[in-house]
């Protein structure tokens, strides 16, 4: 494939975009090579600035469950659009967006909406700091909540792609109560308790991992979180940012079977547009202001693009009873084609998948952890990534990032990029 336009686009972004990318693993930096620079999208498909067609599984992260250019979202934007894009003032919709949000998914009984991912974490950890009066947080090395001060300690994802986990202008201040604790180690977080008894506010966790490749939990270990909370009075801040509306209507939390205190999402909730937000049951939502003493605001939350987006796609999903079956019957095969080419070619590797999300560890040993994920060879990875590139076939370009499928994905789609891998396999 030629990529003269992207490389020149680049060039330019260069000059005046920090690394050329306002988010840095967009870089290639891990992967090497020039970025590609998107130009449309429809279903499972992307299209670069040089006219290549690449079967996606980015998904814009996560967000396109339904494909790209989601009929149903586009129409609800255009017309929201045509009544204006921002008013800062509530709107009806803001309200559907909620009750629908609270009839999908378990234990909450009021949510907030904010601007990113990002946010609602930092958000959540704020109000459960308010509403415990303690100070302190547990976190899982690998784990990615945003790029808020109090997350950047052994981060996962873009962090763990450069090599700086610890990112400096976080302070030492801020680091000190930001307690770490191994992923799928309960130990790790017993240890962490006791000696910190009485002064932690919250333990925060992606229920299932996305940001050091996809990894799911243990069995008993969410269970066991959630028994420590209520011993302990620490609330469990579930991060499903990812997982929201993607493993099933609600979540990870109605996957799994276990419910946290606090719930942030992301992604699936915009239905493509920087939406973020928080719930819990009202005791809790209630300590944030107007009605309590947490502060948290914004100009834009609440966008009424953002939530004619997100109602759209919320509606479309609780409306399709099938849709969460099928999306792990084609992530499913995928896994299993994909397992059958690299045997076939001798390659060493072990594959994690829960619901519609997957990636592919090139190491044979389980990968369960930061630090089990970080022993994949990320030489052979990059080769991996390139070599499909050049197929037609876009992953994510890092190691560390869990792969999204979409509805929009056929059996065809798969089956191609199943014999794309069997290819790329044979030059490893």
């Amino acid at each position: 494939m030629l990529y003269k336009r992207s490389s020149a686009l680049f060039a330019e972004a260069e000059k005046v975009i920090p690394g050329g990318v306002n988010s840095p693993v967009r870089a290639f930096k891990a992967v090497g090579g020039t970025p590609i620079f998107a130009k449309s999208a429809k279903g499972a498909y992307v299209f670069d600035e040089d006219g290549n067609r690449y079967i996606d599984y980015i998904n814009s992260w996560g967000p396109m469950v339904l494909g790209h250019a989601y009929p149903p979202v586009v129409d609800a934007v255009i017309e929201k659009a045509k009544l204006g894009t921002s008013f800062g003032m509530p709107t009806e919709m803001e309200t559907q967006i909620a009750a629908l949000a609270i009839k999908m998914v378990p234990g909450i009984d009021k949510i907030r909406f904010v601007n990113s991912g990002t946010e609602a974490c930092m958000s959540a950890i704020r109000l459960a700091r308010g509403f415990t009066k303690k100070d302190k947080i547990i976190k899982f090395a690998g784990c990615y909540h945003g790029h808020s001060d109090s997350f950047l300690i052994q981060a996962g994802s873009g962090a763990v792609t450069f090599g700086s986990p610890n990112s400096p202008g976080v302070t030492q201040g801020t680091a000190k109560d930001t307690l770490l604790a191994k992923y799928n180690d309960l130990e790790s977080v017993t240890a962490l308790v006791n000696a910190n008894l009485g002064e932690i506010a919250a333990i925060i966790i992606e229920p299932v991992a996305g940001n050091m490749g996809c990894i799911p939990p243990k069995e008993g270990f969410l269970e066991a979180l959630r028994q420590i909370g209520n011993d302990n009075n620490i609330l469990l801040i579930f991060d499903e940012v990812m997982t929201g509306f993607r493993l099933a209507r609600g979540g990870a939390q109605e996957l799994l079977n276990v419910n946290a205190d606090i719930v942030t999402f992301g992604k699936v909730i915009g239905g493509g547009l920087p939406v973020g937000a928080f719930a819990a049951r009202a005791e809790i939502m209630n300590y944030l202001a107007p009605l309590g003493p947490v502060y948290q605001a914004g100009t834009l939350s609440g966008n009424p693009l953002a939530m004619a987006a997100g109602l759209a796609m919320l509606n479309a999903l609780e409306q399709d009873n099938g849709v969460f079956e099928r999306l792990a019957d084609k992530t499913l095969y995928l896994e299993k084609g994909i397992q059958k080419v690299l045997s076939e070619n001798g390659i060493s590797f072990t594959i994690n998948r829960l619901g519609s999300m997957i990636s592919v560890h090139f190491d044979e040993s389980p990968v369960f952890d930061f630090q089990s994920a970080s022993k994949g060879d990320n030489e052979t990875f990059k080769k991996f990534f390139h070599g499909l590139l050049a197929e037609g076939v876009y992953i994510a370009p890092s190691a560390y990032e869990t792969w999204f499928i979409s509805d929009a994905l056929t059996y065809e789609d798969l089956d191609y990029t199943i014999n794309a891998i069997d290819k790329v396999a044979k030059i490893l």
